[in-house]
């Protein structure tokens, strides 16, 4: 190998290990209320300071179709191409609990990031920004009401 590229290699790793070791798991709790209908298509994302779109952490529910009736997250999330690469699963039924676990960098808790979970059920209204918690340690393991479908949602930092 030449000098020039082991010295940018050995830089690269220099960046990357330490920003490996600086990410916290974030692990969402997300339990739906009795509502009487079909299974609830979610999806959970971060937005920024400015609630510009940051990027998807899970969504729930397989068919593409119905993502439009996400409507904050898919206005925000339109010009991102991998939005859905390997976040997606089974929409959730009423009365039950999703848990989405997720590693995300230190630099993102207590900076004025929010999580942002919208709902939607087949033949009912939809629930764009149902909740909306900012990622700050103070709101860990604190329960959040939702506007119509989600009884609570939290996270969990370790």
């Amino acid at each position: 190998m030449s000098k020039p590229l082991l010295t940018t290699l050995a830089a690269a790793c220099a960046l990357a290990l330490p920003m490996a070791a600086h990410s916290k798991t974030v692990t969402l709790s997300t339990t739906l209320k009795n509502y009487g209908g079909d299974g609830a298509y979610l999806a959970v994302y971060l937005t920024d300071a400015k609630g510009a779109y940051a990027g998807t952490l899970w969504v729930a529910g397989g068919k593409a179709k119905y993502y439009k009736h996400l409507a904050d997250w898919n206005r925000l999330s339109a010009a991102d191409g991998k939005r859905l690469q390997g976040v997606t699963g089974a929409s959730v039924g009423q009365g039950r609990t999703l848990k989405v676990t997720v590693d995300l960098a230190d630099a993102l808790i207590d900076a004025g990031y929010e999580i942002r979970i919208d709902a939607a059920v087949e033949d009912m209204r939809d629930s764009p920004s149902e909740v909306r918690v900012p990622l700050a340690a103070a709101n860990a393991g604190k329960p959040q009401a939702g506007k119509q479908y989600i009884q609570s949602a939290s996270f969990q930092l370790q």
